[in-house]
C-alpha cells in the first residue's frame, strides 16, 4: 500500500489537539485495509517524523483512526503547524 493511500486526513477536535500538547501524538482518519505498520511508514515517509507507537480503533461510523505517537526529539507540535492544526 502506498503511503499517499494511508493518510485519508488528520483529525482536528478538541481531544486530537488536546493529546497533540500533552502526550506528543497526532491523529489520523486512514484507510480500513492499512496496518499499524503501514501508517508507521506513511507517517515516517510523508512528514519526516520518528513514530514510537501507533494505536488504531475503527470509529462508529466506520472509519479507521490512528493515534500517532511520535519520539520525543520530533514534537507533535511541530507536525500540527506543517499541517495547519495550531
Amino acid at each position: 500500500m502506498k503511503s499517499t493511500e494511508v493518510i485519508k486526513k488528520v483529525v482536528i477536535t478538541q481531544k486530537a489537539v488536546s493529546m497533540i500538547e500533552k502526550e506528543n501524538k497526532i491523529t489520523f482518519i486512514v484507510d480500513l485495509r492499512a496496518t499499524k505498520d503501514d501508517v508507521k511508514r506513511a507517517v515516517e515517509e510523508l512528514y519526516g517524523v520518528k513514530v514510537v507507537k501507533v494505536n488504531t480503533m475503527i470509529t462508529p461510523l466506520g472509519e479507521k483512526k490512528a493515534y500517532v505517537k511520535l519520539a520525543p526529539e520530533t514534537p507533535a507540535s511541530e507536525l500540527a503547524i506543517k499541517l495547519g492544526i495550531l
